[in-house]
């Protein structure tokens, strides 16, 4: 079994900076791509971030870019979320995301196999 632990999360003012962490530990576990997400109260979780392995490539949702940064360490299976200008609206638990192998989509839900049990991060006004 695949474990995928979250950490970093916490209060911060409007236009703080935070970083998550998120360790993949269990079985061999050979990684495809890593992933946050966030789902606020009231909403569906939706896509934040997500790192493919191979080549490096990173994705973002629309909302965070230019101000959120995913970067890992794939020996590891360990990956960052570096949280800058946070806004009031970032508030949400965010979760960690992993597969080992192409599933779908890397902005969808299907496209993961392993989740965490979310980190909450709040940023006050």
């Amino acid at each position: 079994q695949v474990q995928l632990v979250e950490s970093g999360g916490g209060l911060v003012q409007a236009g703080g900076s935070l970083t998550l962490s998120c360790a993949a530990s269990g079985r061999t576990f050979i990684s495809y791509a890593m992933g946050w997400f966030r789902q606020a109260p009231g909403k569906e979780r939706e896509f934040v971030a997500a790192m493919r392995w191979s080549g490096g490539t990173t994705y973002y949702a629309d909302s965070v870019k230019g101000r959120f940064t995913i970067s890992g360490d794939n020996a590891k299976n360990t990956v960052y979320l570096q949280m800058n200008s946070l806004k009031p609206e970032d508030t949400a638990v965010y979760y960690c995301a992993a597969t080992a192998y192409y599933r779908g989509s890397l902005s969808s839900l299907n496209g993961y196999a392993y989740w965490g049990q979310g980190t909450q991060v709040t940023v006050s006004s």
